[in-house]
C-alpha cells in the first residue's frame, strides 16, 4: 500500500484534526421520536397480511435457496481454507446477511425451529470464514481477483492489499451488512455467534482507520458501514463504533481519491464519469458531506449516506450534518423524485439525474433505491416528526417497492420503469441480486414504521390492520387498527390504556394525498385538488374539530379502555401533473387513488398500452380485477382504457407493454397543435 492511502495528506490534516474534536462531542441520545419495537406490533389482516406471509414463507425460503447454490457456500470455502474456490461477485457476501437479517425479523414474530437451526449453522459458517484478525471478505481469504476488460482495477474489484480499493471493493459494504444482521439476530434469539463476529470485525476497522497518524484515511465507495455502526453501538454500547461511523462519514469528500468514475449498470463494468457531475460525485465523495446540498450519483450508496448521517446526527447531536441533509431532501421532494416513490433516473450508474430529469419508459428507479428512500425518509420523520416525510415514504411503499417483488414473492424486478413497451419483466433472481434479498428484510419491518412514540404522544403514521403496544411515559398503550386501506380509507383505531385511564397525544397522520397535496412540494400536483375536508376524524361517534400540526391530526385526552377513533379519507380517483420542467411528462398525466399509483397494462387493454390515450376530462368506473387468485381493484375510463395499481403490473402475462403517464390526446393531435 502506498505512504499516500497509509497517510493523510498535509491538506486533509486539519481536516483530521477538526473531526477529531468533534468526535469528543457528548452523545446526544437517539432520535426524539422512537419507532414501535418490531415485537411489540402485529399485522393482523387486510392489505400487509398476505405480503408479510408471502415474504416469510416464500421469499425467504428463496434467497436462502438462490444464497445455497453460490454465496453461502464461498463462507464454508473459507472456513475449510479452500483456496482459489470462490465463487460470483465480492459484495454477494453482503446479499447471505441481508438474508439472515431477514430472517431474524421474522424469527422476532414468528418463532421457528427449524429456520433458526439453518440460521445458526449459516453463522457458524460465517464466523468460521473469518480471519484470526476479524477480517471478513471471502473473495480475498479464497484468492479471488478480478480485473476489468482493460486490465485495470475496477468495479467490484479488489485492491492488491486489503482496503486498498475501498472505492469499489465492497469491504466495507459488505461487513455493513453483517453488523445489520448480527444485530437484528442477536435481538431476535439472543446468540451472539455473529454479533462477535460483528464485533471482532468492527474492531479491526477501528484499529486501521480513524485519526491517529498510525491509521488510514479513507472510506467505503459504497455506503452501508456508516449507519450499521450505529446499529452496533445500539446494541453493545460500545462508543467506539459511533465514532468511527463519523470518522468515516467525515472522510468522504476529503481521501485520496475523488474521481472513481460511475459504473454501467447492468454489465457491471468501470464506467466514466458523467462530464456533468463533479469528480467523485457517483460516490458521493464530491464534498465533504456535512457541505453537501443535491442528491447525486448511485442512488442506493446515496440514500444509505443520508441514513447514515441522520444516525450520527441524532446520536451524536451534529446539527450540520441535519442541515445538509435537510437541503438534500428538500432537492429530491422538488426535484427528483419519481412518481412511484423511488429514486435513481439514470439507467447509466443507477444514479439520480439532473435536476427534473424524471424519465419515464428509461427510468432506472432500483428496488433497492426505493428501500433506501424509504429508510432516509422514515429517519427523517425520527428526526423532525413532519408527516411529509411518511408521505413520501408511504409513496415508495406503496408504488416502488412492492413493484419489485411478485405476488408470488419469487419473482423480483430490478429496474421498475414507469412505462415499457414491452418485453421487460420480472426474473427469478439476478447475477447481482442485492434487491431479491433487500426486500426479503424490508417487508417485516414495515410493521414498525406504522407507529411512533415520543414521551407522551402516540402517532399513527401508516393505516395498516395491526395491533400495537406502545411505550409512552404514561405507562403502555394498545392501538389496534381495522382496515382495508390503501383500497379503504376507513380506518378504526381502538384505544386501550394499560392503566385504563391514561391521559396522552395521539397524532392521527393526515396523508398529503388526501388534502391535495401528493407529495411535499410542487414537483406532482393534483388536477382536481383535495382539501382538509376530504380527511375527518370521530372519537367516540363526535367530530374532531383540527388544524393539522406538522401533517397530524392531533388529539389530546383522558383515554379509557374502549375509545374508538374513526378516521375517513375520501378516495377519488385523483389526476396527477408533473412540474413543468418534466420534460417527459409533458401533456401527460397520471392517475391515483389513494396512495396508489395506477397505470394501463397490456394484459387489460388488448395487448396495447404504452401508448394509451386517457383525455384529461375521462372519468372512471370502479371494478376488480384477477391476478394470481386474489381480487385487486381497477379503474375503467370513460375511454375505454382500463388501469390496475402500479404496484401488481406484470404479474400475468410477462412482458406486457405498460404506462404510467398518459397523452391526453393523440400523438399526431399533440404534433400538429405545437405547428
Amino acid at each position: 500500500m502506498s505512504e499516500k492511502t497509509v497517510r493523510a495528506s498535509a491538506a486533509c490534516a486539519a481536516v483530521i484534526a477538526v473531526s477529531a474534536a468533534t468526535l469528543g462531542v457528548a452523545f446526544a441520545g437517539d432520535y426524539p421520536h422512537s419507532p414501535a419495537a418490531l415485537t411489540n406490533v402485529t399485522v393482523t389482516g387486510g392489505f400487509w397480511l398476505p405480503r408479510f406471509e408471502t415474504n416469510r414463507l416464500v421469499t425467504l425460503r428463496t434467497d436462502f435457496e438462490k444464497c445455497e447454490l453460490a454465496r453461502i457456500p464461498n463462507f464454508r470455502h473459507a472456513a475449510a481454507h479452500e483456496w482459489g474456490t470462490f465463487k460470483g461477485i465480492p459484495f454477494d457476501d453482503s446479499d447471505v446477511y441481508k438474508v439472515i437479517e431477514g430472517a431474524a425479523y421474522t424469527l422476532a414474530t414468528h418463532p421457528d425451529a427449524e429456520l433458526e437451526k439453518y440460521v445458526d449453522g449459516v453463522n457458524a459458517a460465517i464466523a468460521g470464514a473469518q480471519e484470526p484478525d476479524g477480517y471478513l471478505y471471502t473473495a480475498r481469504t479464497l484468492g479471488y481477483t478480478t480485473k476489468g476488460k482493460d486490465g485495470k482495477i475496477g468495479f467490484s474489484c479488489m485492491g492488491p492489499t486489503r482496503w486498498s480499493h475501498l472505492a469499489h471493493s465492497h469491504e466495507f459494504y459488505n461487513v455493513g451488512h453483517l453488523y445489520e444482521a448480527a444485530c437484528a439476530y442477536f435481538e431476535a434469539t439472543g446468540k451472539r455467534t455473529l454479533l462477535d463476529a460483528a464485533v471482532k470485525s468492527a474492531d479491526l476497522i477501528d484499529r486501521t482507520f480513524g485519526p491517529a497518524p498510525s491509521q488510514l484515511k479513507d472510506t467505503s465507495g459504497h455506503e452501508e458501514i456508516e449507519l450499521a455502526l450505529c446499529k452496533l453501538y445500539r446494541t453493545t454500547g460500545e462508543a467506539r463504533y459511533l465514532k468511527l461511523a463519523q470518522f468515516l462519514l467525515e472522510m468522504r469528500g476529503r481521501g485520496k481519491d475523488t474521481s472513481a468514475g460511475t459504473v454501467s449498470a447492468q454489465s457491471g463494468e468501470p464506467g466514466t464519469l458523467d462530464e456533468l457531475e463533479a469528480p467523485g460525485a457517483y460516490l458521493q465523495r464530491h464534498l465533504p458531506v456535512a457541505r453537501q446540498r443535491e442528491a447525486v450519483g448511485h442512488a442506493v450508496r446515496a440514500t444509505y449516506l443520508y441514513c447514515g448521517m441522520a444516525d450520527v446526527a441524532a446520536l451524536v447531536g451534529y446539527a450540520e450534518y441535519v442541515k445538509a441533509i435537510d437541503a438534500i431532501w428538500e432537492n429530491v421532494a422538488q426535484k427528483k423524485l419519481a412518481l412511484n416513490g423511488s429514486v435513481g433516473a439514470r439507467r447509466r450508474g443507477e444514479a439520480f439525474g439532473a435536476n427534473y430529469e424524471l424519465p419515464n419508459e428509461t427510468a432506472y428507479l432500483e428496488t433497492c433505491a426505493g428501500i433506501g428512500n424509504a429508510l432516509w425518509n422514515e429517519r427523517m420523520f425520527l428526526l423532525h416528526g413532519e408527516a411529509k416525510y411518511i408521505d413520501v415514504m408511504e409513496r415508495a411503499l406503496y408504488n416502488g417497492i412492492l413493484s419489485g417483488v411478485s405476488l408470488s414473492g419469487n419473482e423480483f424486478f430490478y429496474p421498475n420503469p414507469l412505462a415499457s413497451r414491452g418485453g421487460y419483466k420480472r426474473s427469478k433472481w439476478f447475477g447481482c441480486s442485492c434487491c431479491p434479498v433487500n426486500v426479503v428484510r424490508f417487508i417485516p419491518q414495515v410493521a414498525r414504521f406504522a407507529y411512533a412514540t415520543r414521551g407522551d404522544a402516540a402517532y399513527v403514521n401508516l393505516f395498516i390492520e395491526s395491533d400495537a403496544t406502545l411505550r409512552l411515559e404514561c405507562g403502555n398503550v394498545k392501538i389496534s387498527q381495522k382496515t382495508d386501506y390503501p383500497w379503504s380509507g376507513a380506518v378504526r383505531i381502538a384505544i386501550t390504556p394499560s392503566k385504563g385511564s391514561q391521559k396522552f397525544v395521539l397524532n392521527v397522520r393526515v396523508p398529503g394525498w388526501c388534502v391535495g397535496r401528493p407529495v411535499p412540494s410542487d414537483l406532482y400536483t393534483q388536477t382536481d385538488s383535495g382539501t382538509l375536508d376530504d380527511f375527518s376524524v370521530k372519537v367516540n361517534g363526535k367530530a374532531v374539530k383540527f388544524e393539522p400540526v406538522k401533517g397530524y391530526c392531533v388529539i389530546v385526552r383522558e383515554w379509557k379502555s374502549g375509545d374508538v377513533v374513526e378516521v375517513a379519507m375520501n378516495m377519488p380517483v385523483r389526476r396527477i401533473q408533473a412540474h413543468d420542467k418534466v420534460e417527459a411528462d409533458k401533456g401527460r398525466l397520471a392517475v391515483e387513488r389513494g396512495p396508489i399509483v395506477f397505470c394501463a397494462e397490456g394484459a387489460d387493454n388488448g395487448g396495447k398500452a404504452f401508448d394509451a390515450v386517457l383525455p384529461a376530462d375521462a372519468t372512471f368506473a370502479e371494478g376488480t380485477v384477477e391476478i394470481g387468485g386474489q381480487s385487486f381493484p381497477s379503474l375503467k375510463s370513460s375511454s375505454g382504457v382500463t388501469l390496475v395499481p402500479y404496484c401488481i403490473w406484470g404479474n400475468r402475462e410477462p412482458g406486457n407493454e405498460m404506462q404510467t403517464w398518459f397523452r391526453t390526446e393523440p400523438p399526431e393531435v399533440a404534433v400538429s397543435a405545437t405547428r
